[in-house]
């Protein structure tokens, strides 16, 4: 176990951790919590996987992101592509996408998509037949809606999917999300955070899952299945990294809050966090927006912003509050059937506001 110094009383809120882990959670878990400054405090309990006498995590382990890559490469750059005027937010998608076609998804925008507010399903396993854009973007476009457009939000992976498609086709370049994010990641000084890790990575890099689909132990290749046909690079999953390089992400959205021009103008990222207009949704525009019984506790301000991810990731930024909190597990070693995180994260961020609260 390892923590970094601070004047703030995380004590309770590493112990907490600590026992989480010991307890089965998760083998392994890493947290930064921070401010617009930099980060306050850090901490790593466990080791990478399962079996006793393993490599200890460390703020160096990285992990899969899984969905947290929704708001960190996908709804960033729609951020910066609606700067750029290459994303028309309210631009119908049957625009762009030669198979979306239907009278009742003509309406759908990308404003939709980033909203859950497309009608699209949650999730299919589509990896079963499909293989790279060619065969999913006619398998997603095509397939009956839940339901129509705009009346409710239904969180899905298949609208992410086809945003990182458009993403890839407004670029003026028609560049890939890899290339996209990387260039923005690399001008934004972030660190280790990018789409199909390094080989160099591995050794540090915390295991997922007893694939029985693959027939190995996931290591540095990306955990969703659909994402992994994509070839690692999905609009809704995909990323890996560390603890430090998503906190300097989740610094620069905190000082874009204030009206700094760091990932996009003061007037699209309050665009982007303010929820939307969809009946009965937390949703803003990618990120989810604090409710009482979402993952980050009651004590956050109704300003937070924050997203998690299946693998056992969650990212929470509270501009009113000035912090962030990130944390990084893999919940999902050896089996995805581990959800007693969902318990926990709650808990657990109630107590990092509450040492924050005494600053």
């Amino acid at each position: 176990m390892t923590s970094s110094a601070s004047n703030i009383p995380f004590g309770k809120a590493a112990a907490f951790l600590n026992s989480a882990v010991a307890d089965g959670v998760s083998p392994a878990a890493v947290v930064e919590v921070g401010d617009r400054s930099g980060h306050l405090w850090r901490h790593s309990t466990g080791r990478l996987d399962i079996p006793i006498g393993q490599q200890p995590v460390n703020v160096d382990t990285v992990f899969d992101l899984a969905s947290l890559t929704k708001v960190i490469a996908i709804t960033t750059l729609a951020m910066q592509q609606v700067d750029s005027g290459t994303l028309d937010l309210d631009e119908p998608i049957c625009d762009r996408l030669a198979e979306w076609r239907g009278s009742d998804r003509s309406i759908v925008t990308a404003r939709d998509l980033l909203t859950h507010a497309s009608g699209l399903t949650a999730h299919l396993p589509l990896y079963r037949d499909y293989k790279q854009r060619v065969d999913f973007e006619p398998a997603i476009c095509h397939l009956p809606l839940e339901h129509p457009p705009r009346i409710r939000s239904t969180y899905s992976d298949l609208g992410f999917i086809l945003l990182g498609f458009l993403l890839a086709d407004t670029h003026p370049k028609r560049a890939t999300l890899a290339t996209q994010f990387s260039l923005l990641a690399q001008a934004r000084h972030w660190g280790d955070l990018q789409y199909a890790p390094p080989a160099a990575w591995h050794s540090r890099t915390a295991p997922t899952e007893h694939d029985p689909w693959r027939g190995r132990l996931l290591v540095g290749e990306v955990h969703d299945e659909n994402a992994y046909a994509l070839g690692g690079v999905a609009g809704h999953a995909g990323l890996f990294g560390t603890v430090e390089a998503v906190g300097r992400f989740a610094q620069d959205i905190l000082v874009g809050a204030l009206g700094r021009p760091t990932l996009a103008s003061a007037r699209t990222i309050r665009e982007f966090h303010q929820r939307s207009a969809v009946p009965g949704s937390s949703r803003a525009l990618g990120w989810d927006t604090m409710l009482p019984t979402s993952s980050c506790g009651k004590r956050m301000s109704k300003a937070a912003i924050g997203h998690t991810g299946f693998t056992g990731t969650s990212l929470w930024i509270d501009p009113e509050a000035n912090c962030y909190v990130v944390l990084l597990t893999n919940r999902v070693h050896p089996t995805r059937t581990n959800n007693t995180i969902l318990a926990m994260r709650p808990t657990f961020h109630n107590l990092i506001m509450a040492a924050l609260l005494k600053r």
